[in-house]
């Protein structure tokens, strides 16, 4: 019996594709990309391939590199944005190995500087980010259902549906959704500095 090799994720190929023309654009090579980036030369190599579906976290180091957010990444992987983005049309992005699963919400423009994204975190899930993508990154957390631990600069917060937190983002971050709980749903206002 021979193995099935599946064909790479859509989403994946264009994403890859889009993270080798930013490298290209700035002239890097992967070693110079995997010391800026701290992700290993393989892994990029794999993600720019389409090789492997790169996690939230591995993107989130990438955007910091690139100075943009996730979603303004993954918006310039999808089709010319509309003014309207309809329910089903909405990207969604999943990072299998952690349980997070991202809905672009707000229709994609470069040239605007807030966006809004709904977050799921499957019971256990645990989101830690190194740094923001964007240095002094307004995030706006409101919780949809379920429970959501959300760590920034050392200071914990616990929410629960309903609350809302709102806070400027500079260092390392952490999303948790706690064990035995119920998956947690959240929406998140991203705003650039």
């Amino acid at each position: 019996m021979r193995d099935v090799v599946e064909a790479p994720d859509p989403v994946d190929v264009r994403l890859g594709a889009r993270l080798a023309a930013l490298r290209a654009e700035r002239g890097w090579s992967l070693e110079e990309l995997a010391e800026r980036s701290g992700v290993s030369r393989s892994t990029l190599s794999r993600a720019e391939r389409a090789q492997t579906s790169p996690t939230a976290s591995l993107l989130n180091r990438l955007c910091a590199v690139y100075g943009r957010t996730m979603s303004r990444l993954l918006s310039e992987v999808e089709a010319q944005p509309s003014p309207l983005v309809r329910a089903a049309d909405q990207p969604v992005w999943e990072d299998r190995a952690s349980g997070f699963v991202r809905r672009s919400v707000s229709p994609p423009h470069a040239g605007l500087r807030g966006e809004l994204v709904e977050g799921r975190l499957a019971a256990g899930a645990d989101l830690a980010y190194d740094r923001p993508p964007v240095p002094g990154l307004e995030q706006h957390i409101w919780v949809l259902d379920g429970t959501l631990e959300v760590t920034a600069e050392d200071t914990a917060h616990r929410l629960r549906a309903g609350d809302c937190l709102r806070m400027r983002v500079w260092g390392p971050t952490r999303f948790r959704c706690p064990e035995g709980s119920a998956d947690t749903r959240y929406a998140l206002a991203v705003v650039l500095p």
